[in-house]
């Protein structure tokens, strides 16, 4: 194991690893903040109403 620490930078290697964990992140939140069930932010959406049965159907 040490020695892959001898191709890799410890702190490159790092920043690296928390830019892209904290991008993913940012990414999940978003994808739910864009969904109607899990929107924290605004709550659900109103729904439209049923419409009602046609006549003759």
């Amino acid at each position: 194991m040490w020695r892959m620490w001898l191709l890799f930078d410890p702190r490159r290697s790092l920043v690296a690893l928390f830019t892209f964990l904290f991008t993913l992140a940012l990414v999940i939140h978003f994808i739910l903040l864009s969904t109607d069930r899990f929107n924290w932010l605004e709550g659900p959406r109103a729904t439209r109403a049923a419409s009602a049965p046609l006549p003759g159907k």
